[in-house]
C-alpha cells in the first residue's frame, strides 16, 4: 500500500512537469515576492560585509545568494548600497506620537523597524489591552513593551514614600506576572523618578525575580547619573545578581561637568560584573544632552504625594528655600551643566511659546538677571503652570565615545515618535540611528560599519529575547534597511529638530516595503512582538 502511494505521488509530479513544462515548474519554485539585488550585506552579526542577493517570500528571508536567474514581483536594485537588518530601538517613549503618527516616519526613515515602549518605569497597563489598541490602530513598525515598575507601584501604593505592606508587595508581584504572561519583554524601572525613587533596592529585586521567572529582563533608568552615578551602577549590578535576571543599564551617560570621565569607572564595574557571571549590558543615545520633565530639577522628596503636595511645599515658607537650594545645586552641578542657558524648554502644552527658549532667556523675560537662583524661581513658575519637558546640555562627549565603543553597548533613542513641527524636541527622535551611522561611524570612525549595525540590530534582539529578527539570515523575518553608507546622516539639530534623516533608500517591515526611494509608502505592516513569557 505504501509503495503504491509513493508511485502515485511520483507519477503526479511527472504529470505536472509535462503539463506545465519543466522550465515553468522550476521558475514556480524559485519565484519571490521581493528580491534585493547586488547589495553589500552587513548582516548584523558583526562579521565583515559580503555581496549577495536577498530573496523574500511570505514575510521572511528565504534565500541569500546569487539570484540572477530568479524572478520576483518586486526587484530592488541595491547596487552600491548596504543591506542590513532593520534596527531595533530598545528604549523609546513612542506612546507619545504613535497614535498621532502611526506611520512613525521619524523612526522608519532611520531604518528602525521595531520600537519598544514602557521604559523608565512607566508603561501602559494592562499590557494585553494596550497591545489590542496598537493592533486595532495598525502601525508601520513592530511594537513591544516592558511593564513599568513605577506604574505598578502607582496603581497599588500611589505616590507615597513608604514600604509596601506584604499584601501590597504580593499584589505588585501578581501584576508583574500578569504583564509577563500578556507579552511584556521584562520589567523597567525609573528609580530617578517618582514613585520609583521611593522604591528600595530589595523591593526592586523581589519584583524583578518575577519577571525573571518568565524569561524577561530588567531595564533601568538608574537612580542617579550625576555625582551618585557609580552608586547607581553598583545597585543595578546587585539587582541583576540577586534577582538572577539579565540587566540593561539604559541610556548610560555621565551628567554634570564635574563628573565627566566617570564612565571609565562605570565601564570597569560592568566588565568586572560580567567576568563573574552577571549578565549586564548597556544602551545609549549618541548625544551630549538629555531630555525629561522640568521636575527633574525638583528634589524627589518634594514630589511625594503628587502634584498638589509638591506645589504646597514649593509655596511653603518652611520648605521653599530648601527646595530652591536643591534646584540651584542641580543647575550648577547636575542637569543644568553649570548655567541656566543649558536648560531648554522643548515642549510646554500650557505655554507653547516657551518651546525653544532656555532658562536664562526665560529668566530675563521675567525681568531678572539669569542667575541660577533666579532661574530656580522660573522653574517654580513653570511647575505651577503645569510643567514642561526640557532638554539638558550636560553630558560629557568623551564619555559618549567611550560608552559607545564598549562591546556591551547597544543603541537606543529614548525618544518619542516625532510629530512633525510640534514643539522643539530633542533631535534624537529623528536622528539617533542615522547619527551613529553617519557622524560616529563614517566621519569619526568611533565604530566600524559592522559594529554599528550589530549594536542597532542583533545585539538588541538577543538582549530582548526577540526571535527571528536582527539578522540578515535565511528564515528570519524580512525587517530590512537598505541605505547609502556615504550619504546616511541625521539632519535634526537642537536648533532645528524637525528634520528627517537622509540616506535610507528602502525599509521593509515583515517583508513589506514601508520606505521606497527615501519616502514612506504609507504601509502599516507592523506586528506585536510578544515577550518570552507570553501565554496566548
Amino acid at each position: 500500500m505504501i509503495l503504491r502511494s509513493l508511485k502515485i505521488g511520483i507519477l503526479a509530479k511527472l504529470a505536472l512537469l509535462f503539463s506545465v513544462g519543466f522550465a515553468q515548474y522550476v521558475v514556480a519554485q524559485d519565484r519571490y515576492d521581493i528580491i534585493i539585488r547586488d547589495g553589500r550585506i552587513v548582516d548584523g552579526s558583526g562579521n565583515p560585509w559580503y555581496a549577495a542577493d536577498v530573496g523574500i517570500r511570505d514575510e521572511r528571508i528565504v534565500r541569500i545568494g546569487d539570484l540572477d536567474d530568479a524572478a520576483a514581483t518586486t526587484v530592488i536594485n541595491a547596487s552600491g548600497l548596504i543591506v542590513a537588518p532593520g534596527f531595533i530601538d530598545p528604549h523609546t517613549h513612542a506612546m507619545r506620537g504613535i497614535f498621532d503618527v502611526p506611520t512613525a516616519e521619524s523612526a522608519l526613515l532611520q531604518g528602525v523597524t521595531t520600537l519598544t515602549e514602557g521604559n523608565d518605569g512607566s508603561s501602559p497597563y494592562p499590557v494585553a489591552d494596550h497591545y489590542a489598541e496598537i493592533e486595532e490602530l495598525g502601525i508601520s513598525p513592530n511594537w513591544s513593551i516592558f511593564v513599568g515598575q513605577g506604574t505598578v507601584r502607582s496603581l497599588v501604593i500611589g505616590p507615597d514614600d513608604r514600604e509596601p505592606t506584604p499584601a501590597e508587595l504580593q499584589r505588585m508581584k501578581d501584576m508583574i506576572a500578569q504583564a509577563m504572561r500578556e507579552g511584556a519583554l521584562g520589567i523597567s524601572t525609573g528609580l530617578f523618578y517618582v514613585p520609583g525613587s521611593f522604591t528600595s533596592t530589595e523591593e526592586v529585586i523581589e519584583l524583578s525575580r518575577v519577571a525573571a521567572q518568565y524569561g524577561g529582563i530588567y531595564i533601568s533608568h538608574m537612580r542617579e547619573e550625576a555625582y551618585q552615578l557609580l552608586d547607581s551602577v553598583q545597585e543595578t549590578i546587585r539587582i541583576g545578581e540577586e534577582a538572577d535576571i539579565p540587566v540593561q543599564m539604559t541610556h548610560h551617560k555621565v551628567i554634570g561637568v564635574e563628573n565627566w570621565g566617570a564612565s571609565i569607572e562605570s565601564l570597569r564595574m560592568v566588565d568586572e560584573a560580567r567576568a563573574r557571571g552577571i549578565d549586564i549590558t548597556i544602551d545609549q543615545y549618541p548625544y551630549t544632552a538629555s531630555q525629561t520633565g522640568i521636575t527633574a530639577l525638583i528634589p524627589q522628596w518634594a514630589q511625594e504625594g503628587g502634584r498638589e503636595q509638591m506645589l504646597a511645599r514649593i509655596n511653603s515658607n518652611e520648605t521653599r528655600s530648601t527646595i530652591k537650594n536643591e534646584v540651584v545645586d542641580k543647575i550648577l552641578y547636575d542637569r543644568g551643566g553649570g548655567d541656566p542657558k543649558n536648560v531648554f524648554i522643548s515642549r510646554n502644552s500650557w505655554a507653547p511659546e516657551m518651546a525653544g527658549k532656555n532658562l536664562a532667556e526665560l529668566t530675563i523675560e521675567a525681568g531678572m538677571e539669569p542667575t541660577p537662583e533666579n532661574a530656580a524661581e522660573v522653574v517654580f513658575d513653570i511647575v505651577r503652570g503645569g510643567g514642561a519637558t526640557a532638554v539638558y546640555h550636560a553630558i560629557g562627549p568623551e564619555d559618549v565615545d567611550r560608552i559607545m565603543q564598549h562591546p556591551a553597548t547597544a543603541i537606543g533613542s529614548d525618544g518619542p515618535v516625532g510629530i512633525f513641527g510640534e514643539g522643539a524636541p530633542h533631535p534624537r527622535q529623528y536622528g539617533t540611528f542615522a547619527r551613529v551611522l553617519g557622524y560616529y561611524t563614517r566621519e569619526r570612525g568611533i565604530l566600524t560599519l559592522e559594529q554599528a549595525v550589530r549594536k542597532m540590530s542583533s545585539q538588541t534582539a538577543i538582549r530582548l529575547g526577540i526571535r527571528d529578527r536582527g539578522l540578515i539570515s535565511e528564515g528570519y523575518f524580512a525587517d530590512i534597511a537598505v541605505f547609502d553608507a556615504d550619504e546616511v546622516r541625521d539632519m535634526a539639530t537642537f536648533e532645528d529638530p524637525h528634520q528627517y534623516a537622509v540616506g535610507m533608500k528602502y525599509v521593509l517591515v515583515n517583508g513589506e516595503v514601508v520606505v521606497r526611494d527615501g519616502t514612506h509608502t504609507g504601509a502599516r505592516p507592523g506586528k506585536i512582538l510578544h515577550g518570552p513569557g507570553y501565554e496566548p
